[in-house]
């Protein structure tokens, strides 16, 4: 069953393998300070087959109209840009596919509309993300303002503490070097008072594009785990849907006949 099973997966692209954790893009405006994941995270991963099971998480990326949010999505998802795409309807999502220390993980990524006629469509949308992903366009000032709203709306409808939040200013490419300077630390400043991760990316040029969502991906990879393994009895913690690891004596048991992948996170 499980040899039948990997065979119907393609393997993960290259690109979307950490193996490390993912560097931050400013010390002044970071989640966290750390360069490796939890050791009892990477020992878990270790023991584990990594066959069995796939975690997925749950981002919701917010912001006004035209920020570029969709342009940010396909640049990491597609690898391409278009300066030309619609404003995003309701809602649409991508799902990329990632193996981290090992293991098989998956990105939902919600792109939500931008038009406060769709506002209530979008928030139904936001309940249940493990990240919030804040967008404002470093050509417009006026779009960093409205961050702290946007994020508003999308904790209504998440529990406190439950969400890693960024801030990320878009369209990078189009500001000089000293326009951008300027805006960052009103950005930096916003993303203390948010406590949110700052970064600036370029979805035309994909400037930090890739770094930034492997940093999204790295952190609520590790939070969902450290979750599961500190949350269950006896320190039994299911990794994705099927594989159980239980934690005694330093030595972990893991069942083998379990091969049931779940796409299911919200």
């Amino acid at each position: 069953m499980k040899s039948s099973l990997m065979h119907l997966v393609p393997p993960v692209s290259r690109a979307r393998i950490i193996s490390q954790f993912p560097k931050w893009y400013t010390p002044e405006a970071c989640l966290q300070l750390k360069e490796h994941f939890h050791a009892q995270v990477r020992t878990a991963c270790q023991q584990s087959t990594g066959t069995a099971g796939l975690k997925i998480s749950k981002v919701v990326v917010v912001g006004d109209l035209h920020v570029g949010k969709t342009s940010l999505i396909n640049r990491f998802c597609k690898d391409n840009f278009d300066r030309d795409y619609k404003a995003t309807i309701g809602v649409d999502f991508e799902i990329e596919r990632f193996e981290i220390i090992g293991m098989p993980y998956n990105l939902q990524i919600w792109d939500t509309a931008g038009q406060e006629k769709f506002k209530c469509i979008a928030s139904a949308y936001y309940r249940g993300a493990e990240a919030i992903i804040t967008v404002f366009d470093l050509a417009d000032i006026q779009t960093l303002d409205h961050t702290k709203q946007w994020l508003e709306d999308a904790l209504r409808e998440n529990e406190p503490d439950s969400s890693f939040i960024f801030l990320v200013g878009t369209k990078k490419d189009l500001v000089s070097g000293a326009v951008c300077e300027r805006t960052e630390l009103d950005a930096i400043r916003f993303a203390k008072e948010m406590q949110a991760e700052y970064w600036s990316v370029s979805a035309k040029t994909g400037e930090n594009v890739k770094e930034f969502f492997s940093r999204v991906a790295a952190l609520a990879f590790e939070q969902s785990m450290i979750k599961e393994l500190e949350s269950t009895p006896g320190h039994r913690a299911q990794i994705g849907a099927g594989n159980l690891i239980k934690l005694e004596k330093n030595v972990m048991e893991i069942p083998e006949d379990n091969a049931r992948v779940s796409l299911s996170c919200c």
